[in-house]
């Protein structure tokens, strides 16, 4: 069994992702991120729509989501149809005592801080081992490739150290959705993640940062099957 499986099958994440579907009402439309703790949401949410006649709409964040929601049987939009979403599931990298986030380890931040700023709600759903007092885990950047030196060069006087995250199968630099680059940046521990984001933000060429913002609660799974739940 491969590490990467042994991370799905995982208690503490199935725990938080069948949690958060319990969340969702019917009529709720409903943004779903991307990532081994979201997919427990999506399938959990295709049982209820199977089982207890849930009559929901997702909106995903990735091409990986996409598959596994048409799989479970979830019906599917875009934010073109509708705009306004009920409630965002997504998950994280780390988070802190704030419900400040970093999130991107699987390369689409961009369009999952989009999808949750489009929701009256965001909802993050973690293991334990993703809280930390204080955010130091790299920052994931996407970046267009035309931007991406004069990216690293102003990344760099951010104080960041930078690896262009490669392909896992592939040769050559991972490639988002949005056809762009992601360049991992390690600041270390991030006292002021509201004014790294910003600065960031402003630098011509970067599309979006991992740095979130507007987690409005964490659902904590534990390996035993409970949960714990975070609030601002």
């Amino acid at each position: 069994m491969s590490d990467r499986n042994q991370t799905q099958e995982s208690p503490e994440k199935k725990a938080a992702g069948i949690y958060a579907a319990s969340l969702v009402k019917s009529g709720d439309k409903v943004g779903l991120g991307t990532g081994s703790t979201v997919a427990y949401t999506i399938k959990e949410l295709g049982r209820r729509i199977r089982e207890e006649k849930l009559n929901v709409v997702g909106v995903v964040t990735s091409y990986q989501s996409e598959a596994i929601a048409i799989e479970a049987g979830v019906p599917l939009t875009t934010l073109a149809q509708m705009p306004e979403l009920t409630i965002a599931i997504d998950g994280a990298d780390q988070f802190d005592k704030n419900l400040m986030a970093i999130k991107g380890g699987g390369a689409a931040h961009t369009r999952e801080k989009i999808v949750s700023m489009s929701a009256k709600r965001f909802v993050v759903v973690s293991d334990p081992k993703k809280k930390a007092d204080v955010l130091s885990v790299p920052v994931p950047v996407e970046v267009m490739p035309f931007g991406k030196e004069l990216a690293v060069r102003q990344l760099k006087e951010l104080g960041g150290k930078l690896v262009l995250r490669a392909a896992a199968k592939k040769d050559g630099p991972v490639i988002t959705d949005n056809g762009n680059f992601v360049i991992d940046c390690d600041f270390g521990e991030i006292q002021n993640p509201k004014e790294l984001a910003a600065r960031i933000s402003q630098i011509p060429g970067v599309v979006e940062h991992g740095l979130f913002m507007n987690v409005d609660e964490v659902v904590i799974g534990k390996s035993d099957g409970s949960i714990e739940i975070l609030k601002k």
